[in-house]
């Protein structure tokens, strides 16, 4: 395996993303590489063995392989992927809000790789803008789902009662008790959907007292984020089967391949659909708002970067104390730390512009 590492382009909570490029023609000639390391290589480890796994799907980010290397002394442990040009769906909603186009064109490719999650027995746990990437094909760019540090298998009664994910897009059950299968990503797909729509969170939270608060709305009663008024009827619909509480009821990601606000997109109308300037601006879509910036948008409530928590732990936390903990003792956790890579500047940031 012959590359050369180029620039840092983001990092994680253990570790860093680098530009590879081949040395060879086995590889493409530009690759990104996660590196960490050796003695804590883990995690990583196990997120190459899942990609190596789901490696047939073309909107899943592809593992070219692993290898070891020594650097200044230190052994790290490399894992080299297809580079997303595009940088994150995160990145570009910074910019602009979406068309309806780009949201169906967006919301069907990461439906087609969450299909193939789930029907390969594994659930994702950590699904949210950052973790979409865009990669250049054909002249285009295709969603493609990455970051699989967090996921499981499904069905794992062990891992029932881990806190697992981004609590911004949890789900119902995995706050209120732990159950975190293949419905809980759809969930999470609906926060990401719902964001690429409006430009903003899919929940608003008050600065700094409104965190337990929050985890309240989740995992308790009926309330579910709140979808715009005027959006069409095949997005409201859309949105409503990816938010039903129950579990059981939510769609599949083959339910909602075939629903009509995802299979009636219609690619020759994305051509022509520019994204629009402002959410004012987003067909069937009306907002007070007027600013593009997520984090001017709602100033008075949190912006995506502050609420990017993710959370992992190994220990088992009992269901019924999980609300309790969550609510009034959020202090316990690191908040601001995140096992998702962050992109930094340089030339990673220049390709998403």
């Amino acid at each position: 395996m012959n590359w050369a590492r180029g620039e840092r382009i983001g990092h994680g909570s253990f570790g860093q993303v680098n530009l590879a490029v081949s040395t060879s023609h086995e590889f493409a000639s530009l690759m990104a590489v996660k590196s960490c390391s050796l003695l804590h290589s883990a995690t990583l480890v196990n997120e190459k063995l899942i990609l190596e796994e789901l490696s047939e799907c073309p909107e899943i980010i592809h593992c070219f392989g692993d290898n070891v290397s020594q650097e200044n002394g230190v052994k790290l442990y490399n894992v080299l992927l297809e580079y997303a040009s595009g940088g994150s769906l995160a990145n570009k909603i910074k910019n602009s809000v979406f068309s309806e186009c780009e949201v169906q064109r967006y919301s069907r490719d990461i439906l087609k790789g969450l299909y193939y999650v789930h029907k390969n027995g594994y659930v994702h746990c950590d699904m949210k803008l950052q973790n979409v990437l865009l990669v250049e094909v054909g002249g285009n760019y295709v969603a493609k789902i990455a970051d699989f540090g967090l996921a499981k298998r499904g069905g794992n009664l062990e891992a029932k009662c881990e806190l697992r994910g981004t609590l911004m897009y949890m789900s119902p059950e995995m706050v209120a008790g732990g159950e975190q299968e293949s419905a809980a990503d759809i969930w999470a797909l609906g926060c990401l959907v719902l964001e690429m729509i409006t430009g903003t969170l899919a929940w608003k939270c008050r600065r700094k007292s409104d965190f337990g608060g929050l985890m309240m709305r989740i995992g308790v009663g009926d309330e579910v984020p709140e979808i715009p008024k005027k959006l069409s009827k095949q997005g409201k619909d859309f949105l409503g089967k990816c938010f039903l509480k129950n579990p059981r009821e939510r769609w599949t990601a083959e339910m909602l391949l075939n629903h009509p606000f995802i299979a009636g997109y219609n690619e020759a109308m994305d051509v022509s659909c520019a994204s629009p300037t402002s959410a004012l601006n987003f067909p069937h879509c009306t907002s007070s708002q007027t600013s593009l910036s997520p984090q001017k948008f709602v100033p008075e409530f949190i912006s995506r970067d502050e609420f990017d928590w993710n959370l992992r732990s190994s220990s088992a936390i009992l269901p019924e104390n999980r609300i309790y903990q969550l609510a009034s003792d959020h202090q316990r956790f690191d908040w601001s730390d995140s096992e998702s890579w962050v992109p930094v500047r340089g030339a990673y940031e220049s390709n998403c512009s």
